[in-house]
């Protein structure tokens, strides 16, 4: 199984297998990457977003692309002390024309404020900038979630657009 790790994260790339157990029962997925069965608490309009995601990119793409699958699926974020999902990070495709990929996540509600979305982040842009072809990723906010802004800011993202529904952030390649 691939997987990268931070000092206190493991980030474990979900298979097309994977997101079709997940999306029969969560807990079966989880038990079968030998974690512990977790109990998130994600904000609805969050979760809308995920189940959508899910069946309309996640498992579509994973399955046109097993190769390159990491570039197209939820990433679960695991607290290696705990051995618990504590969040989803993920890409949305490898890079463009122009070498820019687009990540997005998000943290257990009862897990924000510890510091884990700044070392996923980290992990993850570091990865993705192991593939030559990436040039820089981009991040989206809502211009009143300041706590992700504040994340993006301290992985050395910079604010580069933004409208009333979403702030976008770059970091590109030193």
């Amino acid at each position: 199984m691939f997987f990268i790790e931070s000092t206190r994260l493991k980030l474990i790339p979900l298979t097309h297998q994977l997101l079709r157990l997940c999306q029969v029962s969560r807990p079966a997925m989880e038990q079968s990457l030998g974690i512990n069965i977790s109990e998130m608490q994600v904000d609805p309009s969050y979760k809308v977003e995920l189940d959508d995601a899910l069946v309309n990119f996640w498992l579509p793409k994973t399955k046109t692309h097993p190769k390159r699958y990491q570039w197209y699926t939820n990433w679960e974020i695991v607290d290696k002390a705990a051995n618990i999902t504590i969040g989803g990070i993920g890409f949305i495709g490898h890079a463009d024309e122009n070498g820019i990929v687009e990540m997005g996540y998000m943290i257990d509600q009862q897990q924000q404020r510890k510091g884990y979305a700044t070392e996923a982040i980290r992990a993850m842009v570091d990865w993705a900038f192991q593939d030559e072809v990436v040039e820089a990723v981009i991040a989206k906010t809502a211009p009143g979630n300041f706590p992700s802004q504040k994340v993006l800011l301290k992985n050395g993202f910079v604010q580069i657009a933004g409208t009333e529904k979403l702030l976008a952030f770059k970091k590109k390649r030193r």
